[in-house]
């Protein structure tokens, strides 16, 4: 397995990280989890919207790197961006989760040229 799709498998687990801390709470009643997560605030809500917005760029991610080692792109550089991918994702959750928008703004953008760039190097 390339480091790029350990990096893949790696964002297919993320999500579920910030699933597990936004139902942490003796008031989660897993027979309406949707319903809990609805009403959550502070956060556990931020954790739920992280969790949403992970499993929402996830396919893209794992195309591009599926796309980019189709196109016989040079592994370092599949491998350099899938992980700077997977930083940029734990640095929009931190700020997610401390409600800094800009900076989550800045990460979630460069996560995302992180998925374009997949798309055309070599």
């Amino acid at each position: 397995m390339t480091i790029a799709y350990g990096c893949v498998l790696l964002m297919i687990i993320f999500p579920y990280l910030f699933t597990i801390l936004a139902k942490t709470s003796p008031l989660f009643n897993n027979h309406t989890p949707r319903e809990y997560l609805e009403h959550t605030t502070g956060w556990r809500k931020r954790a739920h919207w992280v969790q949403l917005n992970s499993f929402e760029i996830m396919p893209a991610f794992a195309a591009s790197v599926i796309i980019a080692h189709q196109l016989h792109a040079t592994q370092s550089s599949i491998d350099i961006l899938a992980i700077a991918f997977v930083i940029t994702r734990s640095l929009y959750a931190a700020c997610y989760l401390n409600d800094n928008a800009i900076f989550r703004s800045l990460a979630w953008i460069i996560g995302f040229g992180c998925i374009i760039g997949l798309f055309f190097i070599r």
